[in-house]
Order: C-alpha cells, then sequence, then structure tokens
C-alpha cells in the first residue's frame, strides 16, 4: 500500500525529535517504534541527511553519525534547529486558531471527550496569545450527515451499541450493513464514520453523507477500537491505481489527487491514484490513452482495455 506524503513528512519531523530526546537507537527499535520496516526508517534517514535548513551547504544539512549507521544504530548529530519550539507570527496564529475551531466542532460532534479537551486547551493559550485578532474569526463546520443519520451515530457511539446502515457507495450501489461503530473522522472534504464491518469481517470507513439511514440495535459491539486510527482510512471499496505515464503528462499528476509519485529511469514516472469510482479512471485513461504505459491492477487495465476495444468496434461499425 503506497504511503501518502503527508504521513511520511510528519513520521520524518518525529523521528528527528525522537532521536535528539532518546539519542542513539538501532534501526529495529526505530521500525517498531514508528511502525514500520526496517527499510522505510533507512530511506527516511537518507532523506533527513540531505534535509537542512536554507543554504544547504553541509554544515545546514541534519547530519547523522556515519559509523553508527553502518552498525545497523541510528545516531542524531545535528538536528538544525528542527526541535526548537515554533515561533508563530500573528497571521499563522490566526490560521491555526482558524483550524483548530474547525477541528473541535467536529471531534465535539464525534463525541470523543478526550481530544475535545486537548484541542480546547491548544484553542485557549492560542486564543489568549492572539489578542483582539482571534475574535474576528467566525469558524463554523459541521457533519455531512443527515441530522437523524448523526443522532443515531453518536448515540451508538456513546452507547457503544451495533449500529445497522443503509450505505450507498462510489458505484451507486446500496447495501445494508451491521457495524461497530469506533469513531468519526474528518478530512480535507468528508467525515468518515470509523467501523468494523460485520458484512466484510474487517475494519472500514464510510462517508457519512452516503449512510441513507442509520438504526441504533440493542446488540452491545463485538470489537473494541483499536488501539490508534489508521493513518490512511478510506471509505470501502477504493482502489489503488498504479499508472505508469510518459513524461509529458506529468501535469496530469499535479491536477489529480496522488498518492505518491516515483520517477522511473526511462524518463517515464510512476503515480498512485487512489480510484473510488473505476468510471472515473476509465475517462481519465481513455482521454490521455497516448501517455499510458502500464496500469495495474488487472482489473482495471481489463476496464478500460474493453472500454477501449468497445469504442474502436463502434468505429468500425460505421465505416461499414
Amino acid at each position: 500500500m503506497s504511503e501518502r506524503a503527508t504521513e511520511r513528512f510528519v513520521r520524518l519531523v518525529a523521528l528527528v525529535s525522537f532521536l535528539e530526546v532518546s539519542g542513539p537507537v538501532p534501526v529495529a527499535e526505530l521500525a517498531r517504534h514508528f511502525s514500520v520496516t526496517p527499510q522505510q526508517i533507512l530511506a527516511d534517514v537518507d532523506t533527513l541527511w540531505i534535509s537542512g535548513t536554507p543554504g544547504y551547504w553541509p554544515q545546514d544539512l541534519i547530519d547523522f553519525d556515519a559509523d553508527s549507521y553502518d552498525r545497523g544504530v541510528v545516531h542524531l548529530t545535528e538536528a538544525r534547529g528542527m526541535t526548537r519550539p515554533l515561533r508563530l507570527g500573528t497571521r499563522e496564529g490566526i490560521a491555526l486558531i482558524a483550524a483548530l475551531r474547525a477541528l473541535a466542532e467536529v471531534v465535539a460532534e464525534s463525541g470523543d471527550h478526550q481530544q475535545a479537551a486537548v484541542i480546547e486547551s491548544a484553542l485557549t493559550k492560542l486564543t489568549l496569545a492572539s489578542g483582539d485578532a482571534a475574535s474576528a474569526l467566525d469558524v463554523r463546520l459541521r457533519v455531512d450527515a443527515t441530522p437523524p443519520v448523526l443522532a443515531a451515530v453518536r448515540t451508538a457511539l456513546t452507547a457503544r451499541r451495533q449500529l445497522r446502515i443503509e450505505y450507498v457507495n462510489a458505484s451507486d450501489v446500496t447495501s445494508s450493513r451491521v457495524v461497530d461503530p469506533f469513531r468519526l473522522l474528518p478530512s480535507d472534504t468528508f467525515t468518515y464514520l470509523h467501523a468494523w464491518c460485520h458484512s466484510a469481517q474487517d475494519q472500514r470507513t464510510f462517508r457519512t453523507d452516503r449512510i441513507l439511514r442509520a438504526e441504533v440495535l440493542d446488540d452491545p459491539v463485538e470489537h473494541d477500537e483499536p488501539l490508534s486510527t489508521p493513518g490512511d482510512y478510506r471509505p470501502a471499496g477504493d482502489t489503488v491505481a498504479e499508472l505508469v505515464l510518459s513524461s509529458q503528462a506529468r501535469w496530469i499528476a499535479e491536477q489529480i489527487p496522488v498518492e505518491k509519485v516515483v520517477n522511473l529511469d526511462d524518463g517515464t514516472f510512476a503515480a498512485a491514484v487512489r480510484v473510488a469510482n473505476p468510471l472515473w479512471l476509465r475517462h481519465l485513461l481513455l482521454r490521455h490513452a497516448r501517455h499510458v504505459r502500464s496500469v495495474r491492477p488487472a482489473e482495471l487495465r481489463e476496464d478500460v482495455v474493453t472500454a477501449a476495444r468497445a469504442a474502436l468496434d463502434a468505429y468500425a461499425a460505421l465505416d461499414a
């Protein structure tokens, strides 16, 4: 599964802070701490090793002890100030207050009182520090679910009871599911219900605006909430498409939401794209077919190939 750039960035920053406090740490131990592979930790260190402050001369870069690295131990020797407390300007403080107020409304709807208390504490301190400028803000954000659905979800979350939902997915297919609700998860665009789906026998996320109806059941939940929220939660049914495109098509990766881009030796590049609706991907690839070099997984490739052949056959019929 591909990793979002934002997720890796958070880990890179956390890695520097962790190492400055802990001192030298074996690669295997760091991998366990950050729940990644040892190879990923080494890749993160390699990235940090060429990162730093403007100027980017050797003395400006984050640095590690090379001898320790060769022995499988990561020893941070220069953090380049990454662990110093941030000094926010007024504009930055106001932007952060706005984001926290929006987040506070979503968390309040989710019923997570512990997170709400943490956000409220940070918001109070920032508001006092910003003075009168913060009073000009009016941020309103709500969970994108109908009032009856939201009421049922909140009741089920609070009472720890199962929930029967009627859900329509991105392909406009409606299904009825019984779920053990865990929490509401906000994202940049939508809000998701993170739950255990008894039909799938696995964790799933459901866009709240696609839940048509919700009914609180008498049965208690059978699965406990995971210790941590999955870092890449996504709605059920989504697929990651791996596309290889020509170098002339780089603008495509800048205009659609991609999770990862890798430059290849022959000048082409690979892009990981999360697809909720295969029809959208089919139209994208048919429209830019001359730039497409490969598509994975096979079922997505065959869908595009079938559509292309059907179009060619239709043109052949017109010429006959």
